[in-house]
């Protein structure tokens, strides 16, 4: 079946663009309260948002559609997404969904479902949503004495709050720690400084001033510039930068170096196998992962087991061979331990609790390997399918060519942007800019 709305992430895209009107999040809401209305039961849904402007749109439209089948509705208001799919569990919601458009700007939006477990859905399970989307929802309506109530609930920031500070070991503290943090006027604004706040650190805030429009803009994981410098600035000890819905995460050390995912999987998995928490032997990376973490886990006699790009795909392969690590190297990294999804300061939690065990500056215990070159382009393209042309294949096979058994190449579509995402990696950096630049610009000429 051809996804219409979905992609790899839920669905997303600009706000009252075609994929995310009000009329497409009421029947999303209608068709996905349909599928998991089950038994005679009230069924009940939860709902969190990040901060953009249509987020109060959207959530209306949800509402609607929820209240339209039956399901009674809890509004969390501003809520980290993996604090939605722990509450989904915890407050044993038939179905959580989470309003974001993650790292994009704040003219996105997007839909994130999470079934009972608080797992994001099946590809099989938001095909069958898109269907009854796509063929009239007349049928599934509530009686009148059926239709669904909404309730906003308070105390949701304070319950996540408390569970991510247990995820801290008891006999530890953060005391004496300077830490920057980052919330990219996301959903997090409110609940990481205060978590990292009662745990005892001095916290200086960036981020945190949520209008509605400058979610993400300069700030945040997916401009970390912003927090190292900030950490440089105040020579702090530590830094951690939120995205918008703050499900991945990246850091710095006390001089302002990042920390990227691939290097907190190898320092958490240092750690989690010393103590035998570590499970399946390995943890699981994606394709973009870099080589040198392969390379330092087999020095540990750990292994790298790699999955398509996308935190769904991730957990999948993490419940496939027994995980409890896995992660993406732009900061999702999922703890099956503690949650369901990626939970960008719960890994941060989990970094800062080495550094207080080993009494080390995240210089010397962060950085555990050298990674290998590797560089990654952007390409947008309006329509068609530029990987399909015969000029940006030869391209790549000309690319791969030159960059010999030691490189690979990795070129794929976004699957939340109208991006193509050229990645290549080798030993000589210089040949591996000029391969990445070879292959853009070939589909720069195609996609203009």
């Amino acid at each position: 079946m051809t996804r219409k709305y979905f992609g790899t992430d839920g669905i997303r895209g600009r706000t009252n663009g075609f994929k995310l009107t009000p009329e497409v999040a009421m029947k999303a809401g209608m068709a996905a309260g349909r599928i998991f209305s089950r038994g005679e039961h009230r069924h009940r849904v939860v709902i969190g948002k990040d901060t953009r402007l249509s987020g109060y749109m959207i959530e209306s439209a949800l509402v609607s559609g929820f209240t339209a089948v039956g399901m009674d509705v809890f509004q969390f208001g501003p809520l980290p997404t993996p604090a939605v799919a722990m509450l989904t569990r915890s407050l044993r919601a038939d179905l959580g969904v989470m309003i974001t458009a993650s790292h994009n700007p704040y003219e996105d939006n997007g839909i994130k479902f999470f079934g009972p477990g608080g797992q994001k859905l099946s590809d099989a399970v938001e095909e069958e949503i898109e269907a009854l989307m796509a063929a009239g929802l007349e049928q599934g309506l509530a009686s009148s004495a059926r239709i669904g109530r909404a309730k906003r609930i308070d105390d949701s920031q304070a319950r996540y709050i408390e569970f991510a500070k247990r995820t801290f070991p008891r006999n530890l503290r953060l005391d004496g720690l300077r830490i920057v943090i980052d919330c990219a006027h996301g959903a997090a604004y409110k609940v990481a400084p205060e978590v990292l706040w009662e745990l005892g650190a001095d916290i200086v805030t960036l981020g945190v001033s949520p209008d509605g429009t400058n979610i993400n803009q300069e700030c945040g994981s997916t401009a970390p510039a912003t927090m190292c410098a900030r950490v440089r600035d105040v020579r702090a000890d530590f830094g951690i930068a939120l995205d918008g819905d703050a499900d991945r995460v990246l850091m710095a050390d006390e001089h302002g170096r990042i920390i990227d995912g691939d290097q907190i999987l190898a320092l958490i998995a240092k750690s989690w196998s010393k103590t035998e928490r570590l499970k399946g032997g390995g943890v699981v990376g994606t394709v973009m992962s870099n080589a040198g973490l392969d390379r330092y886990l087999k020095t540990l006699n750990l292994s790298l087991a790699r999955s398509a790009v996308g935190d769904r795909y991730v957990l999948e392969e993490m419940a496939k061979g027994g995980f409890n690590v896995g992660g993406e190297q732009s900061g999702h990294i999922i703890l099956s331990d503690f949650s369901t999804t990626g939970d960008g300061l719960v890994a941060a939690l989990q970094v800062l609790a080495v550094l207080a065990q080993e009494n080390k500056p995240a210089s010397e215990a962060a950085h555990l390997y050298e990674p290998l070159p590797q560089v990654l382009e952007n390409v947008r393209f309006k329509k068609g399918s530029p990987l399909d042309d015969e000029k940006v294949k030869s391209s790549i096979e000309s690319a791969n060519a030159k960059l010999g058994v030691g490189g690979r190449i990795l070129v794929r579509k976004s699957g939340t942007e109208p991006l193509i995402r050229v990645m290549a990696e080798g030993e000589d950096e210089k040949v591996v800019r000029a391969a990445v630049r070879q292959i853009a610009a070939a589909i720069e000429e195609v996609a203009a």
